[in-house]
Parts: structure tokens; sequence; C-alpha cells
């Protein structure tokens, strides 16, 4: 079996990452090298996603780049794995026969044999991170039962399983013992935990027993409103550890399209379970999600929308347009709102959120909080606070004196000024 040096371009969603990391940790225990650049490659391999439009052109692009590089024969092989591969696997190999092999996301040892190495199940709980030290994810579950018509996971991922407590407790240990620090909980869906196995949500339970083993931040990301189980935000309210901070995708709050979405929620119901959380723990941070332009969007529905995000002040909102995908349930509806009106009403959406942010950072302005450096230039420290995900929220920008700070270490900081999406202050001594 031939063993190769390596690149590895992991695309998409953290869920990705950590398959990623699982794939470095087994290649790496049969003597694969992963290199830093393609240049000192033999071989790429590319973590694929296929989640919206962009996704996948940002994954074509790169197996193109790839395929060019094999043909002027600085590489030898080419590999994708991962969503896209999942789903157009057929396609692909007819449009890119240079391509020496196509993986979905259920063929872990498949691509190990791929690139000369072996499969070791004795190896499940082990990663190399390809996030900086500090922080990590804990993929809890995989797939998804929900059957949204938007979304193509439940056939690229399969039906939800999720992971055994004993085993995701060994793997948060590993973890923590190679210097992680804030443990992001993820999965398509965090809220359905435990229902596969218990029959009744064990989500609040694995947290407990996270935050129990000292982790100085414990994030949850990717809950769904339906069957959330409330007693979690409790325990952010009672355990310092606990980030108060909750990521719960509403992607819309018009109950015509939520039923058209196959939501199993409506927009009174979302407002309650709204009021109940922020009662439940009124330090807690939202961040949500929004899709614009999904078929038959009226410019009314929308107006709906934009008074709804007006008026529920999230801390944080991402917005995504409709992406038509032939592998959704909505395919079957008309893709009716054109391509420069979608992104018209992002724009106008994001706007507003904007105005939002803006007010809701001034509440910080003469705080002093904890803050997470990430990065340390001169006399500058970029950081997070517990109220920021890693990659897709606020910065903290702070002026150091009299004192010394490293990336991954956490300090006390004053904040002084604020943006929308960034919080100005200094690391206090």
């Amino acid at each position: 079996m031939t063993k190769h040096n390596v690149f590895l371009l992991s695309l998409g969603c953290s869920k990705n990452t950590v398959d990623s990391e699982r794939l470095m940790a087994q290649a790496e225990a049969s003597g694969i090298v992963f290199t830093e650049t393609a240049e000192e490659a033999d071989t790429i391999l590319i973590n694929s996603c296929g989640f919206i439009q962009d996704a996948k052109e940002e994954s074509i692009n790169a197996t193109l780049a790839a395929i060019e590089q094999k043909d002027e024969g600085t590489i030898q092989k080419v590999f994708v794995m991962g969503c896209l591969s999942e789903l157009f696997r057929k396609e692909m190999k007819e449009e890119m026969p240079e391509v020496d092999g196509f993986f979905g996301t259920h063929e872990l040892p498949e691509v190990l044999a791929a690139i000369g190495a072996s499969y070791r199940e004795e190896l499940y709980d082990r990663r190399s991170l390809l996030t900086p030290p500090y922080y990590s994810y804990l993929k809890i579950a995989e797939g998804c039962n929900r059957g949204c018509s938007f979304c193509s996971i439940p056939k690229i991922r399969g039906r939800y399983q999720s992971q055994p407590i004993d085993q995701l407790l060994r793997e948060a240990a590993l973890l923590q013992k190679n210097g992680v620090k804030e443990l992001n909980v993820i999965a398509q869906d965090i809220s359905m935990y435990g229902y596969d196995i218990e029959g009744k949500s064990m989500l609040n339970d694995l947290v407990l027993r996270l935050s129990d083993m000292a982790f100085d931040w414990i994030r949850l990301l990717y809950a769904y409103p339906v069957n959330f189980p409330l007693e979690v935000v409790e325990s952010m309210r009672k355990r310092e550890n606990i980030c108060n901070y909750l990521d719960i995708p509403l992607q819309h709050c018009n109950d015509r399209i939520l039923r058209s979405m196959n939501r199993g929620i409506n927009k009174q119901e979302t407002l309650q379970l709204l009021e109940t959380i922020r009662e439940k723990n009124p330090d807690i941070r939202l961040r949500t999600t929004m899709i614009i332009g999904y078929p038959g969007e009226s410019q009314e529905e929308f107006e709906e929308l934009l008074e709804f995000v007006e008026g529920s002040r999230f801390d944080r909102l991402g917005c995504f347009a409709y992406s038509h995908d032939e592998h959704t349930p909505s395919f079957a509806l008309e893709d009716d709102v054109t391509p420069e009106e979608k992104q018209e009403r992002v724009a106008e959406l994001m706007e507003l959120q904007e105005g939002v942010a803006t007010e809701k950072n001034g509440h910080l302005e003469g705080k002093t909080i904890k803050v997470l450096i990430e990065e340390v230039e001169d006399d500058l420290a970029f950081g997070r606070t517990e109220y920021d995900a890693p990659e897709v929220d606020n910065e903290c920008v702070l002026t150091i004196e009299n004192t010394s700070v490293t990336a991954g270490s956490f300090c006390m900081a004053t904040i002084s000024e604020s943006t929308a999406y960034e919080l100005l202050g200094r690391v206090l001594p």
C-alpha cells in the first residue's frame, strides 16, 4: 500500500471540521504526513461541502484547481470526500474523470485506504485539531430527522444518531488533555440529543457532565426550536463555565412559510419560546439564522420578518439567501424570488440587524468582562467574550498596557467603545 503526503482542504461547517480531524488522526497513526501546502504534497484530499450554492461552488472550484495541479504534474492524486461527493458522486465522476476517487460522508475506512492508511476502531475518539489548540468542537450526534423542506442534510447524513455520553466524555477528556479550554457542542440539531437512545432529551445531562470536567467555556450551537430542553438554559445560569449563549436557527417567522418549510413551529410559539428562554436566563445571548427569498416569499411576508427581527432583538444574526437544491423537498416549488431581490432583502435585513447589534454592544461599554485572547500583535490583543462563537461572531480589540497576554489565555478587560461587530477596550493588569 503506497503511503502519500497529503494536503487536506477541509471546507464547510464545523461538523465537517470534526470529520476531517478524525480522518487525520487515523491517517497519522498509519504514518501519513499532512502538509501545510499543496506544493509539499503528492496528494490533495478535499472534504467538500454541499449545503448551499456558494459552498458547492467553492468545493467544485477547489476540485478543479486540484485537477489542474495534477495535470501540471505537481501532485499525483486527487480525492474528494464529504457532503458534495455524497450528493453528486455520479455527476462529479462524469464531469471530473481526473479525480482518483469520490467518497461520501460514511466512508472513512475507504478514504483512509485510498491514501495508504487503515482504519482502527480503537482510535475513534482521536482527533488532530484543525482549530487553534485552545478551542474545539464536540460533535454529539450525526444526521437529522427533521425534514425541513429547504435542507438536504437528512439525505447527506442520514437519520439522527446520538453519540453515547461515555464516548463523548472520553473524547472531551482527550481534547482537554491536549489544551482545549473552550468546548463548542455541535450537531445538526442538539435539541434531539438522546431521543434515539433514551426516548427523551439527554442534552442537559451531557452538558452538566462536561461542565463538571472544568472546561473554561462550554458553548451550545445549533439548537432546533422544537423540543429544545429548557432546563439547559437554567444550567447556563447556574454554571459559570456554560456560556450564556445559544445558537437557535429559526429560519423565518411567517406562519405560511414556516409550514411550507416543515419547521413544526409557528410564529406565536416561536415568540413564546424566546420569551421563556430569556425569562429563565436574563443574561443569555441568542444567535439565530434566517433564510431570505424562500419560494413564494412576498414583500409583505419579508416585511413581517423585518418587524419580527426588530422586535426580537437578537444579539447575533446570520442570513442566507434561499438556495434551490434539487435534493430538497422545496425543489418542487417555484423558485420565484429573483436572485437580485434575494440579495436586496438579505442586505436590508442585515442593515436592520446592524442597528440592533450596535445598540446591544453599546450596553457593554463601561463594563468589565472576561475575554479569550486569540491573537496578539504588538500592543493589541484580539479575542472573544463568552457571547461570541469562534469565526462567526464579534471580536474584542484590546490595548495591552503593563501586562502580558498570549493566544489561548483568558483575561479581564474593560470595554470603552463599541461598534455593531466589535468591542474596543483594554486588558486589565
